[in-house]
């Protein structure tokens, strides 16, 4: 697997030399600057492919911008609704320019509204570390109370709700203010922020969305970009809903391995794949990461590798940010699923053999407590991550394991 390295730009807190010196081979990005909608000229796609390609210093890093996280899908498209025709043809324009400078690997999502959703994004651990968590009763404490959307107390368990309350009742004003700001949390240099009205605005204009209807919405911006990613030689990959089940009223598509089976069979093209994200789909107890690495890793075009902790048994429930070796999901065997994925691509002779991955979030540690980066993000929190991760590669890999010949 080729070992890739969020960045968020010039403003992230972690440099492209804190990178290089982790030993990534490759970089992640975005240009969260552009208005969704907007079209990532050659101009602005170059700017960022130059300030990946030097360290400080002005010496050459040797570091490329490999995977494009995340080209957006806007909300008119999810919604067919607005200017989302002409956000798809930018979107295609976009892809061309992506192309044009060499980028070949284009990760986006389906979620509508929020992209992914946390009540606490520095929860304290016992060794001292924070990570990101979502609680549950917090969460509908929120829906319920802060944002006040109708009729959400009857779509959580009648416990959850009266817990909620009781939490709420217990807030003060700053406790929830800080709450409802994690929950719609936003990207470092993002273009958009939504306030609580804006997030009220948009689920109201979800309200005739279905699951069906959005998933065809979704089958629908496929069927237009999908030959033009195949005419340019690009892999698109959808990241999974975060968390993988149902918020706010809001439909979800590709929160199970059904859901991703269900587009991946409705557009069968070697360019429409998918992003497998352990931990956004590993946050539900029903989703086995290792056996959908191997049924539907042909089409795996990027690996977000990441631990969950569930702190309760059901499909929908609270959970945290783990290390990268603990929590929920088996990461070795995950890791080893991915390996025989490439071997089988390599034997076919597939040029997409090497899948790039990222270690995904991580655990604020040692100086990132006092960094506060992105939160998720962390400088010392990744390189722990991508080092346990590089361990069982290179063990995985190593002639004396006999895994391959």
């Amino acid at each position: 697997m080729r070992q890739t390295w969020r960045w968020f730009g010039p403003r992230d807190l972690v440099s492209i030399d804190d990178m290089l010196q982790a030993g990534v081979e490759g970089v992640v990005s975005a240009l969260h600057h552009v208005p969704t909608g907007a079209v990532w000229t050659p101009e602005e796609i170059a700017q960022r492919q130059y300030d990946i390609s030097v360290m400080k210093d002005g010496t050459p890093s040797g570091l490329r911008w490999e995977v494009v996280e995340s080209l957006p899908v806007s909300e008119d498209i999810k919604k067919q609704q607005g200017d989302w025709r002409a956000h798809i043809t930018a979107y295609k324009e976009s892809l061309r320019n992506l192309a044009a400078a060499g980028i070949e690997v284009i990760c986006y999502n389906f979620m509508p509204v929020l992209d992914w959703t946390r009540t606490d994004l520095a929860w304290r651990l016992p060794n001292g570390a924070t990570c990101m968590r979502f609680d549950y009763a917090d969460f509908a404490a929120f829906d319920i109370h802060i944002l006040g959307r109708a009729g959400a107390a009857a779509e959580f368990p009648a416990d959850i709700a009266e817990e909620a309350g009781r939490r709420f009742a217990a807030m003060d004003e700053t406790t929830r203010q800080a709450l409802a700001t994690n929950v719609v949390f936003g990207l470092p240099g993002a273009a958009e922020h939504f306030t609580l009205d804006d997030v009220r605005r948009q689920i109201g204009e979800y309200a005739t969305v279905s699951a069906d209807r959005l998933r065809s919405h979704f089958v629908a911006f496929l069927e237009e970009v999908v030959p033009v990613a195949e005419e340019l030689g690009i892999r698109l990959c959808c990241h999974p809903d975060d968390p993988p089940f149902g918020l706010l009223g809001l439909p979800r598509v590709m929160s199970t391995e059904a859901d991703f089976t269900a587009i991946l069979d409705a557009v069968p093209s070697a360019a429409s794949g998918i992003t497998l994200c352990s931990g956004s789909l590993g946050a539900r107890p029903d989703n086995d990461l290792p056996g959908m690495m191997r049924r539907l890793g042909g089409r795996v075009h990027f690996l977000h590798l990441r631990n969950v902790t569930r702190e309760t048994d059901g499909l929908r429930g609270s959970f945290h940010e783990a290390e990268h070796l603990g929590g929920d999901t088996d990461m070795v065997a995950l890791v080893a699923a991915a390996l025989d994925e490439e071997a089988a691509r390599r034997a076919a002779g597939r040029p997409d053999h090497a899948i790039p991955m990222r270690p995904d979030h991580g655990q604020d540690i040692l100086d990132d407590l006092g960094r506060r980066g992105q939160p998720g993000y962390p400088a010392i929190g990744r390189l722990k991550g991508l080092a346990e991760l590089r361990g069982i590669m290179t063990a995985l890999s190593h002639p004396a394991s006999g895994r391959h010949p």
